[in-house]
């Protein structure tokens, strides 16, 4: 029994919506259905050639409904069709799209596929396949030239397993008791063959980076700073810093890893730090990591308004013609490829011809301009610009692998690519033993080495300043000088709080008396310096509890950096004015 709505061939018969009008069905009956006169012809008559033409197919209508008829020969009646349905007409061009079979008989099921012209272009979503295809294997072959890259030249700059400079997710490096990383750099010039002394430590800072507090500071040590060696170098038994790296290589049967272990312990002994790491480079590092990078830019400051200038290095003018002025710079930005940053490295007022200015103190000079470039380079280099050029990347990689050894572990790499894009250059610190303001190593002895200010082989002030600065004191290193003065009537005053200002690293100058008429308040401080030092401004905030007051104190001169007017106390009774 066959189901209801259900025909022959197992499709569901669809059935119209009765919402919608129907269209009146044109119905064939072979009672009334004109029939063509050439299926009536007499076939014992000769065929006409009128016989033969084709059926042709017009539309006609009427009331705004269509229909179409064929005609034949003349003679013939008109078949009636019914009009054509628009949607209908839609459904069977798209259909005619599909390729049909050449041999006839029944087309195969489902869509079939279209047959592109040969000439004519390959369809968009193909084209996007395979150019996505064609971009995934170049993806993965620069992945894996990198990869090798990073493993190859990760085996020559840090130790351990190169491995872990791919697969580490970034170890945290080693610290003090106070959180903080430290590490001597070192810069050698066995790469430029015309150099005497190559092993000679030219250039030697130290750095300090706290991972929590993401800040830090560098120290230049003076090349020429006065130690003793703790063996017989061929200077002695005493002389420049600068001997150390290349005496205990020599005495080590070459090793270069028991140069820079000599570095690490009397770098340690000097600063009071506990030194975890050394980094050993030479000239070509910053000469081809600068370029690598696309040029750094850096601030020239110079006690000159015409800025700086040292004919030392016109040696290498093009064509000899000692004109091009390779260190010459006004003050103020100055950008730079990987030659001119290392003639600036380099540069300290030592043309033998005396044509020269701007670099009056020499050495401190070239280690202020040392750290300017290091920094620029250290924020150029995590830069996203240079992050996402291959090209660059490519050069860094070769540049460092081929001139710098590290202790670092290779599965510290990581972290310290974070902490060179976590660390911006103005929280870190850059200071010099031979600062302007509080120097603690000008003393000229043994020959006209460089020793502290406290006296040869005495290291206190300088270990005591960085330990400051090591706990995020940084107004310790701005020098600042503070009076402290009393205008409070009661006596005592003043010096209980210059006590506890000189307790916090401060700089106390003056002790003395104000007018009573600044005394309206406990305490009042003023800053002299338009606010040049800001560490101390921040501290003396936090240490008095109250805000500078705008302007310079009436009737009060000084030469200090800030003063402090201690007024009358609340529980004070006493206006007889009294020193101190």
């Amino acid at each position: 029994m066959q189901r209801k709505g259900i025909s022959t061939d197992g499709f569901v018969v669809r059935r119209r919506s009765q919402q919608v009008p129907q269209r009146p069905r044109a119905t064939l009956d072979s009672r009334q259905a004109p029939v063509p006169s050439r299926f009536l012809i007499d076939p014992t008559r000769p065929i006409r050639p009128e016989d033969r033409q084709a059926p042709t197919l017009r539309r006609v209508g009427a009331q705004g409904q269509s229909a179409i008829t064929t005609g034949g020969a003349a003679g013939t009646s008109p078949l009636t069709l019914p009009a054509p349905n628009p949607r209908q007409e839609k459904i069977d061009i798209d259909l005619n799209l599909d390729e049909q079979p050449s041999g006839g008989g029944r087309p195969p099921r489902g869509r079939a596929r279209k047959q592109r012209v040969p000439g004519s272009k390959p369809p968009l979503k193909k084209v996007l396949k395979w150019s996505a295809i064609g971009l995934l294997v170049i993806g993965i072959g620069v992945g894996a030239y990198f990869g090798y890259k990073v493993f190859s030249t990760s085996g020559k700059i840090f130790t351990g397993n190169p491995i872990a400079a791919i697969f580490s997710q970034g170890k945290p490096l080693k610290a003090d008791a106070d959180g903080n990383t430290n590490v001597v750099l070192f810069g050698t010039s066995e790469d430029d063959g015309d150099h005497p002394g190559a092993d000679l430590a030219d250039s030697i800072m130290v750095a300090s980076i706290n991972q929590t507090r993401k800040d830090g500071y560098i120290v230049s040590i003076p090349r020429d700073f006065h130690v003793t060696y703790g063996m017989a170098c061929v200077s002695g038994y005493q002389g420049k810093v600068n001997v150390v790296y290349s005496c205990a290589k020599e005495k080590n049967g070459g090793s270069e890893d028991a140069g820079a272990a000599a570095m690490r312990t009397k770098m340690g002994e000097i600063t009071g730090l506990d030194i975890q790491y050394s980094v050993h480079l030479n000239y070509s590092v910053l000469r081809q990591s600068v370029d690598a990078v696309g040029g750094i830019t850096v601030n020239i400051e110079s006690d000159d308004p015409r800025g700086i200038l040292d004919r030392n290095f016109d040696w290498d003018c093009p064509n000899g013609n000692q004109t091009c002025y390779n260190v010459k710079y006004p003050i103020g930005p100055a950008n730079l490829d990987g030659k001119h940053a290392l003639y600036l490295a380099r540069a300290r007022g030592d043309d033998p011809q005396g044509r020269t200015y701007g670099l009056s103190r020499s050495n401190p000079d070239r280690q202020d301009n040392q750290r300017k470039i290091l920094l620029a380079l250290k924020d150029k280099a995590s830069s996203a610009g240079v992050f996402t050029n291959p090209l660059a990347v490519n050069n860094l990689l070769d540049a460092l692998g081929n001139n710098l050894r590290t202790t670092f572990d290779t599965s510290e790499i990581k972290t310290l690519m974070q902490l060179g894009k976590d660390i911006p250059s103005d929280a870190i610190i850059s200071f010099s033993l031979e600062n302007k303001e509080k120097p603690l190593a000008t003393a000229s002895c043994f020959s006209g080495n460089i020793c502290p200010n406290a006296g040869a082989g005495n290291y206190s002030a300088i270990q005591a300043a960085l330990k400051a600065l090591g706990t995020g004191d940084k107004a310790s290193l701005e020098g600042a000088k503070i009076d402290v003065l009393n205008a409070s009537g009661t006596a005592g005053l003043a010096q209980e709080q210059a006590s506890k200002l000189a307790a916090e690293n401060l700089t106390v100058g003056l002790v003395g008396n104000a007018p009573t008429s600044l005394g309206s308040k406990p305490i009042t401080y003023y800053d002299m310096t338009g606010g040049k030092k800001p560490a101390t401004l921040k501290k003396l905030q936090k240490l008095l509890g109250v805000n500078v007051t705008a302007g310079k104190p009436a009737g009060v001169t000084s030469n200090a950096d800030f003063v402090v007017v201690i007024g009358a106390q609340p529980e004070s009774t006493d206006a007889t004015p009294i020193d101190q």
